[in-house]
């Protein structure tokens, strides 16, 4: 084999090994979203009301971006959601669990991740909501769908602070 066979072989094997390595541990969409973030958005409710939604988020991202705690505050006229989460990515599944003060509630979290999109499910003694989040660059969607309340969708753009 002549040296210039030698170094393309040399050059495929570690290109190999690096796309495998690549490929074995898909990337923690939490990395994405470490920092403060803040927004606004759309409350609807059941009666056809909706109210405009000011937000902030904080989330700490350890664990080599496998484990998320996040503090979200929203208020609008008539609404105040103060939600505290820990979560945990393991292979694409997400697990952990959710409290939200003002009304004394928590329960589990579970869910998927794809990429920058996580979907997920909440739920609760007295609450159950879907949960679909996206984070692209310096900008994050968020969208929730309560089951069995008054409020029944909140939106959410939100921007890196």
């Amino acid at each position: 084999m002549s040296g210039s066979n030698i170094a393309r072989a040399g050059l495929l094997l570690v290109s190999l090994s690096l796309a495998g390595s690549a490929m074995a541990a898909p990337a923690s969409p939490f990395a994405a979203m470490a920092g403060s973030w803040s927004g606004s958005g759309v409350l609807n409710t059941s009666d056809g009301q909706r109210e405009q939604l000011r937000c902030r988020a904080a989330y700490d991202v350890a664990g080599s971006g496998t484990e998320l705690r996040l503090n979200l505050r929203c208020a609008s006229q008539s609404y105040n959601f103060d939600l505290a989460s820990e979560a945990e990515y393991r292979g694409g599944a997400i697990s952990g669990s959710w409290t939200e003060a003002s009304r004394n509630a928590s329960g589990t979290l579970s869910g998927r991740a794809i990429g920058d999109h996580i979907e997920a499910a909440a739920r609760g003694d007295n609450f159950s909501a879907n949960l679909s989040l996206t984070t692209r660059g310096g900008r994050q969607t968020v969208s929730i769908r309560p089951q069995g309340t008054n409020v029944t969708a909140v939106s959410l753009e939100l921007g890196r602070r």
